[in-house]
């Protein structure tokens, strides 16, 4: 069985947010990768975000209302990155998880041992989303390497 590398994002964001990184890695390791995304949003927030897009649907924003959907549909962007991956050659499968993040991780690797690190997104570990308790305990049930990818913020000249 190949060694996977599993990268960890959350389902309702940018989840182009560490791909890249994920899978140049995956090249020089010699490996695949499985995508793990983890469900974080709520019945309210969905509820929210529908009522938001019928309110703007009813004063014509039509084009607005469509984006909001969009966020909804997250089939879409879990193909494009699993093309993603094919594309650049490596092995590429993906799972879902509706847990917390700890327990989503620590329920995946139970029965995963082809996995030999995770990889947490930048949108997992942004802005305190992950806090340090929980990255802690990860560290200790993973029992393999726990990466957390930054993003890179650009600098101006």
């Amino acid at each position: 069985m190949k060694k996977q590398l599993l990268f960890v994002t959350y389902q309702n964001e940018d989840r182009d947010e560490g791909l890249t990184y994920a899978i140049d890695l995956a090249k020089t390791l010699e490996e695949g990768i499985t995508i793990l995304l983890v469900n974080k949003e709520k019945l309210e927030e969905r509820f929210e975000d529908i009522m938001t897009a019928v309110a703007f649907a009813e004063e014509g924003e039509y084009e607005t209302a469509r984006e909001v959907m969009r966020r909804e549909n997250p089939e879409g962007q879990s193909n494009r990155m699993i093309e993603q991956c094919k594309t650049s050659g490596i092995e590429a499968n993906l799972q879902t998880a509706q847990d917390g993040i700890v327990g989503a991780i620590s329920g995946f690797l139970k029965n995963k041992t082809a996995v030999d690190m995770v990889l947490l997104s930048p949108s997992i570990t942004k802005n305190g989303k992950m806090s340090a308790r929980e990255l802690q305990r990860l560290v200790k049930t993973a029992l393999r390497p726990v990466v957390t990818i930054a993003k890179q913020e650009l600098q101006h000249a």
